[in-house]
């Protein structure tokens, strides 16, 4: 077998493919983002379909393949939890036993008067909230006073809006950096993030200058060997952010959307380097599946598809091809939430065994755990590799 070279971990943010089995613990009932967007007439997958998405233990909605030419699997997280940060890291090999914190009624008043003080201006909204309503909402506001919309989601974050001649973007990304600092420990949210907008009442917008501010990750991930290695450990979209930088070599930036990272991951395929190149694709969450889009995100998918057949075109013998999810965000279910679901594994490559069905498997993490062992790095995680089940 040829030595494998180049690893594309490929995220498909928010793609579940079926309720976990503690689903309702986290409040979702029966969630299924893909069977809720392959009903879709704009859903058209071919790529996907060939490579074993429909081979997976569950998937009983669609055709499956009968020569599918990729292995494939059904993964369970194990994590306490159905958010970015949590989902990415545990594909990275760390298993978070708690959830990160959410604030479905706002920040505390201990928290508000911490960031007033140490910001120097006053909070606005302070609930979970529209990323475009609030804006409309509380924007004229912000504009007469100079205070910070400071709002959250069902996420665990922490968002700071702003407008550009208010707030200049560097101002608001250092407020952000004070904010991280004050959120950590209890209030350890995972993200916090910087929505620059711009224009006027009522035709606000927000800007692509958008940040995370991210919590680092509590242990060593993948990243982090493989750096140790003096391997490559490419991010492309907010891969840098989720990482808070940690064990990234290289970053390709924020993507403006799903195809400017497939496009950044295409022209990296003409480079020589030998590691992983870690790509998140979050148009699928963030305009389509928290949005309760049910057509746009079929639309999405079906704009990966073909984007996915350039890829394998351009594959080398040395090339290995993963293909996941880090959550469900399933755009028929209720309120605007992610959804606890268990998520897909596609692995391709052209000298692997084909159409090996890999079962279900217990963590995101063996995703980082069969990493380590292509690349024959020391890391210890509660994953277990599948490279040669």
């Amino acid at each position: 077998m040829e030595k494998i070279n180049r690893i594309f971990l490929i995220v498909l943010d928010s793609v579940g493919i079926g309720g976990a089995s503690d689903a309702k613990n986290f409040g979702d009932d029966n969630p299924n983002t893909l069977k809720t967007i392959a009903a879709s007439k704009n859903f058209h997958t071919p790529n996907l379909a060939q490579l074993g998405l429909f081979n997976i233990d569950g998937i009983n909605f669609y055709g499956q393949e009968k020569n599918p030419l990729g292995s494939f699997a059904r993964v369970v997280e194990a994590s306490a939890g159905k958010d970015t940060t949590i989902g990415h890291w545990e594909i990275a090999g760390i298993i978070s036993e708690r959830p990160l914190p959410t604030y479905p009624d706002g920040f505390p008043p201990e928290v508000v008067s911490e960031l007033e003080k140490n910001f120097g201006r006053k909070i606005l909204c302070n609930k979970p909230y529209s990323g475009t309503q609030v804006i409309h909402d509380f924007g004229q506001a912000h504009e007469a006073t100079g205070d910070l919309i400071v709002y959250t989601s069902a996420d665990s974050v922490l968002q700071i809006a702003a407008h550009e001649k208010i707030v200049p973007v560097d101002e608001l990304y250092n407020f952000c950096k004070i904010a991280r600092k004050i959120m950590q420990g209890v209030h350890g949210v995972g993200r916090i993030i910087a929505r620059p907008f711009i224009g006027k009442f009522p035709n606000y917008e927000r800007t692509p200058r958008r940040h995370d501010f991210s919590l680092e990750p509590p242990a060593e991930t993948i990243l982090d060997a493989l750096n140790k290695k003096n391997l490559a450990t490419i991010g492309v979209g907010k891969i840098q952010d989720i990482f808070a930088g940690q064990g990234i070599s290289r970053s390709l930036g924020v993507n403006e959307n799903n195809s400017d990272g497939m496009n950044k991951t295409l022209r990296l395929m003409d480079e020589n380097f030998c590691g992983l190149c870690f790509v998140n694709l979050v148009d699928f969450d963030m305009k389509f599946g928290h949005r309760r889009d049910v057509d746009g995100y079929a639309q999405a998918m079906t704009i990966f598809d073909v984007e996915l057949g350039k890829f394998l075109s351009k594959m080398r013998p040395d090339d290995l091809l993963m293909i996941t999810a880090d959550h469900g965000c399933d755009p028929a279910a209720k309120g605007t939430d992610h959804t606890r679901e268990n998520v897909p594994l596609i692995i391709y490559d052209k000298k692997v065994r084909a159409g090996v069905n890999l079962g279900t498997r217990k963590t995101f993490a063996d995703i980082a755990a069969t990493v380590a062992e292509i690349f024959n790095v020391d890391f210890k995680t509660a994953g277990k590799s599948f490279f040669k089940a």
